[in-house]
């Protein structure tokens, strides 16, 4: 650990080198936050990411770290502490998609393991870890409104029959969001979920040519533009900066509306 905390709030954003984790991660640069940019794999694109993090005026520190595995976690947290003293605000972010969309009577074991694996299993348990620190920060008097943020998406309640896997993860994020607000809440510990539409990223970017005739002619969302990053990055700052005190396990729509039911 540290030997002294930052006077600046610290942030992990897990999965922040790209999309909208990318997002995420300026913004709460340009919120006043120091922040772990964690990544899977692409160094550079972390490295990029922490240059304009240095730029906006704050500190970058980069953690390579497979949130599906525990010891990987565990360094993570670690890291954070020796780097900034503190952990103010986690946002899990990292997930992945299909390597291959499958028909639910076609799907197979591998790509379910692999999804729950990252997209849920890695989450749950680094919001308990991230949770217990906080905790001990909060009686040493290191942090005062810790708080944690869990990306999820659509998906979490829009049936997909082609990725399965990817919506039961997500779904199983929405749960996860309610059982730590429940039990953090005691702590002074708010738990939020963002649940982002269609958002222009190198995850959509497969399907771009689909989804620009489902938005901008088939009206898929009452406001007919792609999702970007900086709007997820924006809900992820009202939360930051204590704008929602009196709320926990909500869930933050950033869709374009498309969580409405229209007649």
């Amino acid at each position: 650990m540290s030997e002294q905390a930052s006077a600046r709030p610290a942030a992990v954003v897990t999965g922040g080198s790209r999309g909208i984790g990318r997002g995420i991660v300026l913004a709460l640069a340009g919120a006043g936050y120091d922040v772990v940019v964690n990544y899977a794999r692409n160094r550079d694109a972390a490295a990029e990411v922490g240059a304009r993090v240095e730029a906006l005026g704050a500190r970058a520190h980069l953690v390579r770290a497979d949130v599906s595995e525990a010891d990987d976690r565990r360094r993570l947290v670690d890291e954070t502490l020796a780097a900034f003293g503190r952990l103010d605000l986690l946002v899990s972010n990292a997930g992945v998609a299909p390597d291959v969309r499958a028909d639910l009577l076609e799907a197979g074991e591998d790509s379910f393991d692999r999804l729950i694996d990252i997209n849920l299993k890695g989450p749950y348990f680094l919001v308990q870890l991230a949770a217990r620190t906080m905790i001990e920060q909060l009686a040493a008097g290191t942090v005062s409104r810790p708080k944690i943020v869990i990306v999820s998406s659509i998906s979490a309640y829009t049936a997909s029959v082609n990725r399965g896997d990817y919506c039961v993860a997500k779904a199983g994020l929405a749960m996860t969001t309610q059982l730590y607000a429940a039990r953090l809440a005691e702590h002074g510990i708010n738990v939020y979920e963002i649940r982002p539409g269609i958002v222009e990223t190198d995850m959509t970017g497969p399907v771009k040519a689909r989804y620009d005739d489902l938005i901008f002619n088939q009206g898929l969302t009452p406001i007919r533009r792609w999702g970007q990053p900086e709007d997820v990055g924006r809900a992820v700052v009202a939360v930051a900066t204590d704008l929602l005190p009196f709320s926990t396990g909500q869930v933050i729509d950033v869709d374009g509306g498309f969580h409405l039911r229209t007649l």
